[in-house]
C-alpha cells in the first residue's frame, strides 16, 4: 500500500518514461504533485525505492526506472491462508518455550521508507512469540519489507518484535515516524540538532531530519524468521 503522493509520483514517472523514455525532472515532479520544494520529491523517491518500485540507475542524471506497480506488488503478494506460519525465533537460545511461556502479539502490517503509518495501525494477524524475546511493556510485529536493513541481519519477508515507546537510545534500530505521515525501520543516532536514519545496507544514503521531525514509535528487541 503505496502513500497517494507515492502512487501519484510513481504513476507520473512511468508515464513520463513510456512518453518520452527519460525521467522527469526534480522540479518537474514537483510541480506535478504540487509540493511545495524538492526535498519532499527526494523522500518521496527515496521510500519507492526502498520499497523495490524505483530504481535510480548509476552514474546517470536523472535516471529512474520503475521496476514493478502497486498492482504487480498486490498480485505478487502470498494469498491469505495459504500457508501456516511457523515461525523460526533467531535471536534467543535454548529449548522452546512451552505453550504459557509464549504471548500472543498482533501483526500491525509492513514496515520498510515509504510504509504509511495508516498500514501498522490496524491488527491484521496475530504471531505466538516466546516470552525470552520479551520483557515488560506493549509489544507488537511488523513485517519487514524491502532489503533496506540487510546488513543488521533483517531481510525482506521477517518479522520485527517492536517495544512501543517514544524513546530510543543511539544506534538502536527503531520504528520512526517521520514527517507525521510514514513509518521506516532504521537505525537512530542524534547528531546535534538532527537526527539521522541510518538504513543498514550501502545502497542507500543515511536520512537527516529535524528533531521536530521525527517521533520514535517503537525499537526493534526481536525477530522471528520464516523458512521455506
Amino acid at each position: 500500500m503505496l502513500t497517494r503522493k507515492q502512487h501519484e509520483l510513481l504513476m507520473f514517472i512511468h508515464e513520463r518514461l513510456k512518453e518520452t523514455g527519460v525521467s522527469p525532472s526534480f522540479d518537474e515532479m514537483k510541480d506535478a504533485l504540487d509540493l511545495a520544494s524538492k526535498s519532499g520529491i527526494h523522500r518521496l523517491i527515496t521510500a519507492l525505492e526502498e520499497r523495490g518500485f524505483l530504481r535510480r540507475l548509476p552514474h546517470r542524471a536523472r535516471a529512474l526506472e520503475v521496476v514493478k506497480m502497486p498492482q504487480q506488488a498486490t498480485a505478487a503478494a502470498p494469498a491469505k491462508g495459504r500457508q501456516t506460519f511457523r515461525p523460526q525465533v533467531v535471536e534467543g537460545t535454548g529449548q522452546p518455550p512451552a505453550a504459557n511461556d509464549a504471548r500472543e502479539l498482533p501483526i500491525l502490517g509492513r514496515i520498510a521508507a515509504g510504509t504509511p503509518i495508516s498500514a501498522i495501525q490496524h491488527e491484521r494477524d496475530r504471531l505466538t512469540v516466546p516470552e525470552q524475546m520479551l520483557g515488560a511493556g506493549e509489544h507488537y510485529v511488523l513485517e519487514v519489507q524491502g532489503d533496506s536493513m540487510i546488513n543488521a541481519g533483517i531481510f525482506d519477508g521477517d518479522h520485527v518484535i517492536i517495544k512501543k515507546g517514544d524513546t530510543a537510545n543511539n544506534g538502536e534500530i527503531v520504528v520512526a515516524l517521520v514527517m507525521g505521515e510514514e513509518a521506516t525501520l532504521k537505525r537512530i543516532r542524534r547528531k546535534g540538532a538532527s537526527i539521522a536514519l541510518e538504513a543498514a545496507n550501502p545502497a542507500y544514503e543515511t536520512r537527516i531530519f529535524g528533531p521536530d521531525q521525527v517521533e520514535v514509535q517503537g525499537k526493534l528487541v526481536g525477530l522471528i524468521r520464516r523458512y521455506h
